[in-house]
């Protein structure tokens, strides 16, 4: 492994320790208008520094009015060599509530092994690790064994409709031989893991109305309809307490995994009471029945109801049948299954649950197709080579239960493995309060991707 990259690696970590703390101060939100600017910034930080490390064509491409920008950049230099698209994103959750952050989430903190800021683990650490991969070629050997292309998105938190439309008009200008995000998660501490499939995503809003306006339940109450009460009808109507979707036809299709992949997770150190007791928390576990926890987790579709909301929900009382209720609810999906079919036969289900006296509304807020790469492809392998390399054990192979949707759209767009090489931890903390990166994942991961890129090369 010895090489001009690996020395640089190890030469610069405080250097690239400096350069992630800068990046961590930025409060990137995205989804908050007001740090619109600060997204900006993050931007052009990345883009600046892809320049300076070697890369070519650095750049923010602007999308849409209100949209953020993507940062590009390519070194093409290796003719007849694999090309590799290297993604990220720079954009942060919201912090709050700030009151159960030890240290602020804008001043990144190290405590012992652990650097806690937001966006430490999800995203901009991981995205500092692709970069550093690549500037100890450039830095340190001169030059790149493959060709490389960087696309890192600002909206990754708020749903991706830049980067899709991008994706889908400009596939000939991201067009490569394989893809890497690094914006998962290892199983447990010090063990390599890659993820071969992720799941898709079907955000919808269901609103229900029925009189014209809010009615006294005194006057109206045994006439009136009652579109919360209607709603939750339906909702109990697309799933049985079986934990099986009750729409016709959500099943069809889905590919199931493989008896090789499902002993795998059998090895794997997973303790269902635990999971219970320290993720969970609830007094039982549910889900479709029939099926082992983590396959019910990471290769079966579900429906969740996230919130509802219509009427009275202040303190005290107030007889009110309200003239509208509204739901928010998501469909994970597996590989095999149609983000548009399955939208619409939800669709189809939620009218038939209707009442006559009541009129439905589905809204798709967002959607994604599932995305999957076979373990025995050549990138898979040579990936999980150069973990196996670096961190001095067997890597092991998992599904997520989220959904990366871009990674679905690098398959369909671009018809590419995707290679999702991660170096986050269970306990990271995203979208909470404390959220952390832990410091030797994050130097190991550097390395990771170098002797990847190495690997590729030869």
């Amino acid at each position: 492994m010895a090489s001009g990259a690996f020395e640089y690696y190890r030469k610069s970590q405080k250097a690239f320790l400096d350069g992630l703390i800068r990046l961590l101060q930025v409060p990137s939100i995205s989804t908050l208008p007001e740090h619109q600017a600060d997204v900006r910034r993050a931007a052009a930080m990345l883009a600046d520094e892809l320049q300076l490390m070697g890369m070519e064509r650095s750049g923010l491409i602007e999308g849409r009015t209100g949209q953020n920008p993507l940062v590009y950049a390519e070194w093409l230099k290796a003719p007849g060599k694999p090309t590799l698209l290297l993604y990220a994103h720079y954009d942060v959750q919201p912090p709050d509530p700030l009151d159960q952050w030890t240290s602020p989430p804008f001043h990144p903190t190290r405590r012992g092994k652990n650097l806690y800021a937001r966006g430490a683990s999800d995203d901009k650490g991981q995205t500092y690790i692709l970069l550093k991969a690549v500037e100890g070629f450039l830095q340190g050997e001169g030059r790149l064994p493959i060709n490389v292309k960087f696309v890192i998105e600002g909206e990754e938190e708020i749903g991706g409709a830049h980067i899709e439309r991008y994706v889908a008009r400009h596939a000939e200008k991201l067009r490569c031989d394989a893809a890497v995000i690094c914006d998962t998660a290892m199983f447990a501490p010090g063990l390599p893991t890659l993820t071969t499939a992720l799941r898709g995503l079907v955000y919808v809003e269901v609103e229900a109305r029925g009189a014209a306006r809010d009615l006294h339940s005194g006057m109206y109450g045994g006439a009136a309809p009652n579109p919360v009460q209607a709603l939750a009808g339906i909702i109990s109507g697309l799933k049985g307490r079986d934990g099986r979707v009750r729409i016709p036809g959500f099943y069809h299709g889905i590919q199931r995994p493989s008896e090789k992949e499902r002993a795998g997770w059998k090895r794997l150190p997973f303790n269902e009471s635990k999971f219970l007791k320290l993720e969970v928390g609830s007094g039982a576990l549910e889900g479709e029945r029939g099926y082992p926890v983590l396959e019910r987790l990471w290769a079966r579709p579900t429906l969740e109801v996230h919130g509802i909301r219509g009427g009275f929900t202040g303190d005290g009382a107030k007889t009110v049948i309200p003239a509208s209720a509204t739901a928010k609810i998501s469909m994970r999906l597996v590989p095999g299954m149609n983000p548009g079919d399955v939208a619409k036969k939800f669709a189809s289900q939620v009218k038939k649950l209707t009442p006559e006296s009541i009129q439905t509304t589905v809204r798709v807020l967002s959607s994604a197709p599932a995305s999957l790469v076979s373990v025995d492809h050549p990138c898979i392998k040579a990936a999980s080579e150069a973990m196996e390399s670096v961190f001095r054990k067997k890597t092991v192979y998992v599904r997520c239960g989220g959904s990366i949707p871009v990674a679905g759209l690098f398959s369909q767009h671009l018809n590419v493995p995707v290679v999702l090489m991660g170096f986050g931890l269970p306990d990271d903390n995203l979208h909470a309060p404390d959220e952390k990166f832990h410091l030797p994942n994050f130097y190991r991961g550097i390395e990771a991707v170098g002797r990847f890129i190495q690997l590729l090369g030869q």
